[in-house]
């Protein structure tokens, strides 16, 4: 999946679907600059599972550091399976394989 640190990119997207949807053409993550002025404040995972369809979605290295860097960062995350970007967050609809909910 592309990804980009910049911004002001006119391929971003934002905030969850309410149907279907295909992924974004390029998805915002934080500098390499930026995830090492951060370091990890989270473990780095590369995948989490969706609570709602119980299916696991893989992500890029550059989302899982921006993940681990700034667990707040996102809004939202893809559901593979469901075809849609969901909440994160404490009353969001994903989980870490640790059990931790995504973006908390």
């Amino acid at each position: 999946m592309p990804t980009t640190d910049n911004p002001d990119d006119p391929r971003l997207t934002h905030g969850a679907d309410e149907a279907p949807a295909p992924q974004a053409d390029v998805y915002l993550v934080l500098s390499e600059a930026e995830r090492d002025e951060y370091g990890f404040v989270r473990p780095f995972w590369g995948v989490y599972r969706h609570i709602t369809c119980g299916t696991t979605t893989r992500m890029s290295p550059d989302i899982a550091a921006t993940y681990a860097s700034r667990p707040h960062f996102y809004g939202a995350t893809y559901c593979a399976t469901c075809g849609m970007h969901r909440p994160v967050g404490e009353d969001g609809e994903f989980v870490w394989p640790d059990g931790v909910k995504v973006g908390t």
